[in-house]
């Protein structure tokens, strides 16, 4: 897994379009999606709002819809091609290419985080890394908001949507597990939940960078 950032800059560039138009219309009439982010919307506001950054954004569905509860919401993803489709599709909404494991983001300068199913693909040994840039760039008192596949284990994932070749591992986590890492990076953990819908267990924490 040591080339996993390239494997999936190239694999979600390759699969950007087909990935667009399969998520399209998300998250209308997925009232657990939709509370959620209405909760974590909720949460920003409560800590004194600022910008929110969706981390591994895609196509920009979730970031637009976030944009749509008030939030002055902007994306980043390691894909060219999903930036540009995002771009595209949402014009005037501030799209960035970048890692999550390097934040091109001062300290303490985000409102809010929700990193909606993009943590699925990074590995166990940089996972800390990941949470550490969280940390590092919300302001103290600011929420995060994770959403991720549940279970145990990984796999290969060699074929994606629209039938094209991918080249990307997909970790299964609990949410306590999640959580635990969390903590480790320095979050407080304030809730996490587990619902399954029509594909996969989903796993769902809501964590803060402490206000002190």
């Amino acid at each position: 897994m040591e080339n996993w950032l390239a494997d999936a800059r190239q694999s979600y560039d390759t699969v950007a379009r087909s990935y667009a138009d399969f998520v399209r219309g998300y998250p209308d009439g997925q009232i657990y999606s939709l509370s959620t982010f209405a909760l974590f919307a909720d949460l920003v506001n409560a800590a004194g709002g600022g910008p929110v950054a969706d981390i591994g954004c895609g196509p920009g569905h979730v970031t637009a819809h976030l944009r749509g509860l008030g939030l002055d919401a902007f994306g980043v993803d390691l894909s060219p091609g999903m930036i540009d489709l995002a771009r595209g599709e949402h014009p005037g909404v501030r799209f960035e290419v970048g890692s999550m494991t390097a934040l091109d983001l001062e300290n303490d300068s985000l409102g809010g985080i929700v990193a909606w199913y993009s943590t699925i693909h990074v590995p166990d040994e940089e996972l800390g890394t990941a949470f550490a840039q969280f940390h590092r760039v919300l302001r103290p008192g600011a929420p995060l908001l994770l959403g991720f596949h549940a279970g145990e284990g990984s796999n290969l994932k060699t074929e994606g949507y629209g039938g094209h070749p991918m080249k990307i591992y997909v970790h299964r986590r609990t949410p306590a597990q999640v959580g635990a890492r969390l903590e480790q990076a320095g979050f407080a953990v304030e809730a996490h939940t587990l619902w399954l819908d029509d594909r996969h267990p989903a796993g769902i924490v809501v964590a803060r960078r402490p206000a002190t």
